[in-house]
Order: structure tokens, then C-alpha cells, then sequence
């Protein structure tokens, strides 16, 4: 059986639509005209944009007000495909961390709790984005359309990514950290002298920020006027290193630093991630240049599956987050507004547990590859000192069978 994700089962909608915002203009994109300087006010603002509570309530507020419309119009049919796009995501993540631990892969970063922030900006991309992710990405990337299988080759060891990133316009992980956001900065200025209407997203976490390249990539965006969008989880730790120890400031206000805005929206309500970056994307398509989005949220696990976070971090401070569940939040809110029933529920989790079955069949299906390939295209001539490493690698592994012929 394979699971599709809502992307692949349904069309992508195009800025244009209605559900995107508001009217339309001449290029095709959505929403009222707005400023530069009108969305530099706007993503000043220091409250934390949320239009869901934690316990399921729509806010209504006059100061969200340019983003809710993004999602003013969104269908009951929609909200069902964002808990489904959560639900089977979390789903995906747990078998991969139990893979991890029964030693079928070699490490994974759970995303768990942080499902909210990445469907909700995944779901505001168009077809013809881009999208550069990090190594945690996996909600994104089953938003475009990326096989979830697809992801685990590289932490089981037998590929060095496992999907072409042409195919679905979302670039392959990036372990080094923050250098994804200069790859992404200088795609958008490619794409700006192309003279194309597409946006970029690069995503990155609270640590990243502290990296040089993450301050290069916002001033080369800023002073070019990129059509990018940098999308920064807070999850409140950088693996055993807290925000306080990071920034004496919210991260989300060093974009004014360099001239563009910057928003905090809560990264554990679907609907203002959804909102929030489609009016990042859609002004950053408009020409109006770059944007940060701080996603606040929360990283229920550990940072990988070699981090204990036992070692630096509180169990009632995971608990008062649990309360902030995204998944949670969003059935409340189906439930109280009758856009779901039992047989919805009942049917995904049968989903889920097929998605779960289908992963580990595929993980433990995986072929492995040629040992000696490390060696290859090293030189375009070759060289000696490779010919010496392969020929001792090759006695290595020989030693093996002798020993097991023994």
C-alpha cells in the first residue's frame, strides 16, 4: 500500500486561489497591495501571532488581522488535511525513531512537536517554490510530495540523499548548520534575475541563528532585495544550549537589523504558520524582498537519538508544552466545530498504522550499497593514494570471510 501525502492526492492551489488570500492582482498573486514599509510595521509587532488556542478557540484580533485573512476562507476539508498531514507525519517520525533504536538507521531528529510549524509552511508553498530544509524537515518534505521513505536512506547509510531535488523543488537535507540559508539566498537572487514569480523558503533552528552564514545569508537578502523567506524553529533548545544562552533578544527582531520584517508566530498553531508564511511567500513574490518568520515552539524529543535531554532540561517544562500540542489543539477544534467525526479519526489511524507497517518494510528493504563506491570520482584521473586506500579497504573486508571460513 503506498500513502500519499494530501499534496499528492490533491492539487496544489495556486497563489491566485481564493483560499490564498485576498484578491487577486495582475501577476497572479494574492492579497491587497502592501508597502515594504507597511509589512516592516506589521512584523514589528511583538506579540506572538496566534489564531488557534491551545484549546481549540479561533482568535479573533484585530492586530492579525492582514494575516487571518490568509486563511479566512479555509474549508472544512482543508483543516481535515492539515491534522491528516500532522497526524501522519508524527506517525512517520515515531517508526523512524523506533527504527533508530532497534539499529536499522544510524541516527534520526525526531521533529516531534514540531509538526504544526512545518505542515502549516509547507502547505503556504506553490509548486514552482523551493524550499531548502535541514535535517528535520520531514514535515515539509512530505508536503512536497518527497516519499517519506525517501528520507531514511541517508541515516540507514545506502544513499547520500534518496531523492532528486528537481522533481519536487525541495533541495536535499543539510547537516552543516545554517549554511542551507546562503545556498537558499543566492538561489533567490537567481530567481529575482530570472525574473520569475516564485518564492524561496530556507528553514533552519534557534541555533543555526547563531551562525555567521545565517547573518551573511540576511544581509546578502536584504541588500539584494531576494525573494526569501527565512523560517527559524524555535524549539527552545540547540541541542543542550537554551535560547538565553543564544540571544538576549527574540530572535524574530533581527531582521530589523537588516532591514526587512520579521514575525513571531506561534509554531504550534497550524493555522497561523499557514497564514503567516503565505503573506511572507506572497510579498517576497510581489519583489518586496526577504522576511523572518520565528516559528515558537518546542522540541518534545531529543535533539537526535544520540541526545539525552534529561541531562539539561526539565520534565515539567516538556509537560507545560505538551498542553500546546499542535495535533491536539487542531482536533479540539474540528471536534467543537463538527468538521470531523469518529469515522475520520478512526480512518486515519488506520492510515497511520499502514503508513507505520510500510516504512519499516522498506527501511529493512533497502539495499546496501557498493562498499568500494566511496572511492569513486574522487580524482576525474585517479590517484595513488586512493589506489593504496581501496587495495587496503579490499584486505579489510577480505579478513572477514577469511575469518568466517575459519
Amino acid at each position: 500500500m503506498t500513502v500519499e501525502s494530501t499534496a499528492a492526492r490533491k492539487p496544489r492551489r495556486s497563489a491566485g486561489s481564493k483560499g490564498a488570500g485576498a484578491t487577486g492582482t495582475e501577476n497572479g498573486t494574492t492579497g491587497a497591495k502592501r508597502t515594504t514599509r507597511t509589512a516592516a510595521k506589521k512584523g514589528s509587532a511583538t506579540e506572538l501571532v496566534q489564531l488557534l488556542t491551545p484549546e481549540g478557540k479561533r482568535v479573533r484580533k484585530a492586530a492579525y488581522a492582514e494575516y487571518a485573512e490568509y486563511v479566512a476562507d479555509i474549508t472544512p476539508d482543508e483543516l481535515r488535511g492539515l491534522y491528516r498531514d500532522m497526524v501522519l507525519t508524527r506517525r512517520f517520525d515515531a517508526e523512524a525513531t523506533a527504527l533508530q533504536r532497534q539499529g536499522e538507521l544510524g541516527l534520526w531528529a525526531s521533529l516531534l512537536g514540531q509538526e504544526a510549524a512545518q505542515i502549516g509552511s509547507g502547505r503556504a508553498t506553490r509548486e514552482d517554490d523551493y524550499v531548502f530544509p535541514t535535517y528535520r524537515e520531514h514535515g515539509v518534505a512530505w508536503c512536497r510530495g518527497v516519499d517519506p521513505t525517501n528520507l531514511l536512506g541517508m541515516f540507514r547509510g545506502v544513499n547520500n540523499g534518496g531523492w532528486d531535488p528537481n522533481s519536487n523543488n525541495f533541495h536535499l537535507y543539510t547537516i552543516v548548520i545554517g549554511s542551507q540559508a546562503l545556498h537558499a539566498t543566492g538561489y533567490a537572487m537567481g530567481v529575482a534575475k530570472d525574473g520569475a514569480d516564485s518564492g524561496v523558503i530556507a528553514y533552519f533552528g534557534d541555533g543555526a541563528s547563531s551562525q555567521g552564514d545565517v547573518s551573511e545569508a540576511f544581509n546578502f537578502a536584504a541588500v539584494y532585495n531576494a525573494p526569501v523567506v527565512f523560517f527559524c524553529q524555535n524549539n527552545q533548545w540547540a541541542i543542550s544550549e537554551s535560547n538565553e544562552k543564544q540571544t538576549r533578544v527574540p530572535l524574530y527582531q533581527r531582521a530589523q537589523g537588516f532591514g526587512f520584517p520579521g514575525v513571531r508566530v506561534d509554531g504550534n498553531d497550524v493555522l497561523a504558520c499557514l497564514a503567516v508564511t503565505r503573506w511572507a511567500l506572497e510579498r517576497a513574490r510581489r519583489g518586496e524582498g526577504p522576511a523572518l518568520i520565528e516559528a515558537f515552539t518546542y522540541r518534545m524529543g531529543a535533539h537526535t537519538t544520540s541526545d539525552d535531554p534529561s541531562r539539561y532540561r526539565h520534565d515539567d517544562e516538556r509537560a507545560a508544552w505538551e498542553a500546546k500540542d499542535p495535533i491536539l489543539r487542531l482536533r479540539r477544534y474540528l471536534e467543537s466545530a463538527n468538521h470531523a467525526d469518529e469515522g475520520f479519526f478512526a480512518e486515519l489511524e488506520a492510515e497511520s498504522e499502514a503508513l507505520g507497517k510500510r516504512v519499516r518494510e522498506v527501511v529493512r528493504a533497502m539495499p546496501d550499497p557498493d562498499r568500494f563506491a566511496i572511492f569513486e570520482n574522487v580524482y576525474a584521473d585517479g590517484h595513488a593514494l586512493v589506489d593504496e586506500e581501496r587495495a587496503q579497504f579490499a584486505a579489510y573486508q577480505a579478513s572477514f570471510a577469511e575469518a568466517e571460513g575459519v
